[in-house]
């Protein structure tokens, strides 16, 4: 198998700011899930209180995460839709207590909209995780010009109501599918002076399961725009409706991709279950 980790030559070029310290993704970061909602598809990440959520923070922080990524609304197939407002009392009631809690620790708000992006900046994030490419809320763009703030810049395809669906793309190889993507929102985010930027290939999200593994085996064809990359598959359907097993019992499956993920150059993985996690990274890259 080609570790294309070892082959890319400008990976440690690819470095990204936070909190006005430089970091490199040569080996792979660990992005810990926190949920403060009451749908996401896996049951154990759901946090219902305030002590749960300082729990799940100590305990992704205690195993190695370097980053915790906080979200309020859920965005899985069927999920209950979330007003803005709401969304924006859970992150900045959670960010408070976070920031209280653990001062240090850099924290990821996944977001498609721009005033709780807003919001969240104001409260300590270190950085903003959009599921949207800053399509679903025009606003988030001109927060990001202004703040500057690392992005997560996600692939997806559709509306909010159809970015789950499948369809049949006007270009049926999803690498070059992802590459036009990525190219057309890198200048526009070059254009506002956003540099900082990390690409999420967005598994599970306009794409068919084959797809899904295509993509991933794939993955390394992304590294021409020498950005850190982000990969998200801890417990989704592409495990567990592969597998006909349930999100609960899809560690075993997380485990085996994400091994493949940073051998395809991964530089952040984000995950449930970070002890699991950080074993890929210390048997591949230490």
């Amino acid at each position: 198998m080609q570790n294309s980790r070892v082959e890319d030559t400008n990976y440690k070029d690819k470095h990204i700011q936070f909190n006005g310290i430089l970091m490199d993704f040569t080996v792979p970061k660990i992005m810990g899930i926190l949920n403060v909602t009451e749908d996401s598809f896996f049951s154990e990440s759901r946090l219902k209180s305030d002590s749960e959520l300082l729990k799940m923070a100590e305990k992704h922080l205690s195993e190695g995460a370097t980053f915790l990524d906080l979200g309020g609304f859920s965005t899985r197939p069927g999920a209950v839709d979330v007003d803005e407002q709401t969304e924006q009392l859970r992150i900045q009631s959670a960010l408070k207590q976070l920031k209280n809690e653990f001062p240090y620790a850099l924290i990821s708000v996944d977001t498609f909209r721009g005033k709780v992006a807003r919001t969240a900046i104001d409260e300590g994030a270190s950085m903003i995780n959009d599921i949207s490419g800053f399509q679903f809320d025009d606003t988030l763009l001109d927060v990001l010009a202004v703040t500057k703030i690392p992005y997560v810049l996600m692939h997806v395809e559709g509306t909010f109501d159809t970015m789950h669906d499948i369809t049949v793309s006007h270009d049926p190889d999803i690498t070059e599918r992802l590459t036009n993507y990525f190219e057309k929102k890198l200048t526009l985010l070059d254009e506002k002076g956003v540099k900082d930027v990390i690409l999420d290939p967005g598994f599970g999200f306009s794409k068919t399961m084959d797809e899904n593994y295509e993509l991933l085996h794939r993955m390394d064809e992304l590294h021409i725009f020498r950005k850190p990359l982000l990969v998200g598959i801890s417990r989704k359907s592409m495990i567990y409706k592969k597998l006909g097993i349930t999100p609960e019992e899809s560690l075993n499956g997380t485990t085996a991709l994400n091994t493949l993920a940073v051998l395809k150059g991964a530089g952040i993985l984000r995950v449930h279950d970070v002890n699991a996690c950080r074993e890929i990274i210390d048997l591949l890259c230490s």
